[in-house]
């Protein structure tokens, strides 16, 4: 009988279906990718989840904005997450979407047992509530606060930078403060629960030292998510329903729980920095309540930054996967996407140095020591691998050393989740592997009869460091090691968990010319090519439009931007944000004729709302649904008529005293900055 293997389960966080994925998504996911595969072949039975979170507010908002049904656009979305993860060659084992029958099924039976065991009770809610963060913050939590003439706070930002609004509704509460010493306590035996440990100070410092507050975990505001068993006007909030997707897919709480029986405890759980709050409070205090093991480490990495800080597609500074990859290959955007993040800091990504690295770590270090070998065995040993002897000469004792260490680190680094150094200790072989022929001189040893033993030795060293090499990097790049082993007449990698650079076998036939697997690129060709990609092409038509404005003057008593001919000061303009943004409602605003209150995309991940004093000019107000306007971003907010307007619109005035909103066209991305 067969001996069992030992299991691994891993996760990424589930992904929110409300815009497309760019690189820093894509990190998570391909790192999680990377250990899945590094476990397999060390010999593990790997469960690898990853999936989409499609319930909530915001699902429903885009939808309705888009004519749709909330259904109708999560499986259109995640139908493109799906395929994204197919074209990065994601090895998951299973993909969750939390509109399942059987998650949503057992979400339901998760928040009756809660409630029946009184760890959840009714109450009532008032606090600021971001939608786009799809979190509550108490006043003194938010990084912004707005207030009225009478300093009432009216308004505000999430630490986020997302806008807030003030909600007042029935809900349901877990009680988090029942559990907090439980919790502390947990920490302080489990060291190794929350990586990196700077995390875990975090947590304790933030939330767990001034008090745990109980969580609101249903909403009545609407009705995209699973219902409440015993009150159904009341739908499971996300951190229930989100989160318990890891245990779910395992068939927890449902008619085969196999799975969840073999898997469980998770033994790796990653997520971005962002939401180590939610997986480090909130999950394992929902799983020790139900009774359930908590997972054995969650790993909160960084962020992979621009230089002007997070990607906004509103600063035209984002980098989607495909793009990189359908140029440079899936092998250079994997490989640089787990070298540029350091562990436990953020990255930051630069088209220079992605080029760079793509020029000197794939192309000059790897890519040239694979071409050199393939080319020095097929000139020397008629493309035929020599046998391999251990530690002819010093350099050749010098080189197994180097590859028996690299190893060794490697797992290290890779068992900690360390990818950066695993990836940089690999490139210290590919480093020792191109000094060992400078060192060898292989040309001159062909040159006397009495060198051809050691020249075979040196063939062997060369050939037997790329296989190692190439079984290294295989967890990371998909294509590369094959390419290696398949020009150097090898069969692929098979056993990680044994490797050593002794076990070469003899006689393999290499290829008659090896193709490059990473061509040169480029340098300032290939840097213009991806800033261009970060960039809009709305550069001429921005400028334009910010000319005009400069030449005008901006009234601020006036509920729309108007242009006029006077002069200003260009250094109070530059202080104006100018944005597009797409009208998706218009309606007018109770007890004022003038004004008509406006909902609008401006790429803020949520709805703004704009009130103007145009309705005199607009009496068919309903044709501007669908409109892109353009709109004064960085204006503090303020409450006209009991509402809160975020902004202006930007409007022209005739000669005649008629106003007209500056409309742009429709093609223009909503959130593009104008310059």
């Amino acid at each position: 009988m067969a001996e069992s293997k030992p299991t691994f389960y891993i996760t990424t966080p589930i992904y929110y279906p409300s815009g497309r994925l760019h690189i820093g998504n894509s990190y998570t996911t391909i790192a999680c990718d990377a250990v899945a595969r590094y476990k397999r072949a060390m010999g593990y039975d790997v469960f690898f989840l990853t999936g989409t979170d499609e319930h909530g507010l915001k699902i429903e908002q885009k939808a309705d904005k888009l004519g749709m049904t909330p259904q109708a656009y999560v499986d259109k979305m995640a139908k493109g997450i799906k395929a994204l993860w197919k074209k990065l060659e994601i090895s998951n084992t299973k993909f969750i979407r939390t509109t399942d029958d059987y998650h949503e099924k057992a979400v339901a039976q998760i928040f009756q047992q809660l409630q029946d065991q009184g760890d959840i009770y009714l109450g009532e809610y008032t606090g600021w509530y971001s939608v786009s963060d799809e979190e509550y913050f108490t006043e003194s939590q938010l990084a912004e606060v707005y207030r009225d003439d009478n300093g009432k706070v009216i308004g505000g930002k999430a630490p986020s930078g997302h806008e807030v609004q003030l909600v007042h509704e029935q809900s349901y509460f877990f009680k988090m403060s029942k559990y907090a010493d439980w919790l502390r306590n947990y920490y302080q035996e489990h060291p190794d629960f929350i990586q990196p440990a700077s995390r875990m100070n975090e947590m304790i410092k933030n939330f767990i030292d001034p008090g745990l507050e109980d969580l609101a975990v249903s909403r009545t505001t609407f009705h995209w998510g699973v219902p409440v068993k015993s009150d159904p006007k009341h739908v499971v909030y996300v951190w229930i329903d989100a989160l318990s997707n890891y245990i779910t897919a395992l068939g927890y709480d449902g008619q085969d729980d196999s799975g969840f029986k073999k898997y469980w405890p998770a033994d790796v759980q990653m997520v971005g920095k962002e939401i180590v709050r939610f997986h480090t409070i909130y999950w394992p205090i929902i799983l020790h309540a139900l009774g359930l093991p908590l997972p054995k480490t969650v790993y909160g990495h960084g962020w992979l930054l621009m230089k002007d800080g997070k990607m906004s597609k509103s600063k035209g500074n984002v980098i989607y996967p495909e793009t990189l990859m359908d140029r440079y290959g899936l092998d250079a955007l994997r490989y640089y996407l787990l070298r540029a993040m350091p562990y436990a800091n953020d990255g930051i990504f630069t088209p220079e140095d992605f080029v760079d690295r793509v020029n000197f770590d794939l192309a000059n270090d790897l890519g040239n020591l694979l071409n050199r070998t393939v080319s020095m065995i097929n000139k020397y040993e008629n493309g035929v691998i020599p046998a391999f002897k251990p530690g002819v000469t010093d350099f050749d004792k010098e080189l197994e050393a180097v590859s028996k260490q690299t190893i060794a680190n490697f797992k290290k680094w890779m068992e900690e989740l360390h990818f950066s150094d695993a990836l940089a200790e690999i490139w210290k072989l590919v480093s020792q592997s191109n000094k060992y022929i400078d060192q060898t001189e292989p040309w001159v040893l062909a040159k006397r009869d009495e060198d051809q033993e050691q020249l075979a030795s040196v063939m062997a060293h060369l050939a037997a460091s790329l296989r190692v090499i190439a079984e290294l990097i295989s967890p990371i790049m998909t294509h590369a090691p094959k390419e290696i082993f398949h020009q150097l007449g090898l069969d692929e990698p098979i056993d990680l968990k044994n490797l050593d650079i002794a076990d070469l076998p003899a006689g393999a036939k290499t290829v008659a010319k090896g193709t490059p697997i990473f061509p040169r690129v480029d340098v300032d060709e290939e840097v213009n090519f991806i800033k261009t990609k970060m960039t809009t092409n709305t550069k001429a038509k921005g400028r334009s439009a910010m000319k005009a404005a400069a030449e005008k003057q901006f009234d601020p008593e006036e509920t729309n931007l108007k242009l006029t001919k006077k002069e200003v000061r260009f250094e109070a303009f530059e202080k104006i944000e100018l944005k597009v943004a797409e009208i998706l409602d218009v309606k007018k605003v109770e007890g004022a004729d003038k004004l008509l209150q406006f909902r609008l995309d401006a790429g803020d991940d949520g709805d703004r709302q704009i009130l103007s004093g145009i309705a005199k000019w607009y009496p068919d107000y309903q044709k501007l649904i669908g409109k892109k306007v353009i709109i004064v971003s960085n204006l503090k907010p303020r409450k006209m008529r009991g509402q809160i307007s975020q902004g202006m619109l930007l409007s022209v005035e005739h000669d005649d005293g008629n106003v007209e909103l500056v409309t742009v066209d429709s093609h223009l991305e909503n959130g593009l900055t104008l310059e």
